[in-house]
């Protein structure tokens, strides 16, 4: 029988701006105009992907999760009973284990050069300028 675990819920850090744990980089995707969903969910999954994946030990990234959205016809009704704005095409989740192994692969010449070709290949499927991205730290709940 399923049964609900009560939340684990972490004291804030003591050092105020200092943080512990797994950094990680939520990026919120939305496709170029010139590309369908699907168009850009297929580049995303079986191109730029495997492109992630061969550099992800240069950039020291341990984990790499892309969150496709599902059909309008079922994000809609949600969407529009909270009055929210249009559905991203998807979303990208990096983990590093310290902002020193995320920021460790810039002081190299091949993790510049791994964090180049990355944005590079970016810019041939997502809409940079209308993709937010930002540093989150996580706290479970449930």
């Amino acid at each position: 029988m399923w049964t609900r675990r009560a939340p684990r819920l972490r004291a804030p850090s003591p050092l105020v701006g200092t943080f512990r744990g797994v950094i990680k980089l939520v990026f919120c995707l939305r496709r170029l105009p010139t590309l369908s969903r699907a168009e850009f969910q297929t580049y995303w999954r079986e191109t730029h992907a495997p492109l992630v994946a061969s550099v992800a030990d240069t950039l020291e990234i341990r984990r790499y999760h892309q969150l496709h959205t599902v059909d309008d016809a079922i994000n809609d009704p949600i969407r529009a009973s909270r009055g929210g704005p249009a559905s991203y095409d998807g979303v990208a989740e990096l983990w590093w284990d310290s902002f020193e192994s995320l920021a460790a692969p810039s002081q190299t010449e091949e993790g510049r050069a791994a964090g180049a070709l990355l944005l590079e290949d970016e810019r041939r499927f997502i809409d940079l300028a209308q993709s937010p991205l930002f540093f989150t730290e996580e706290h479970e709940v449930v």
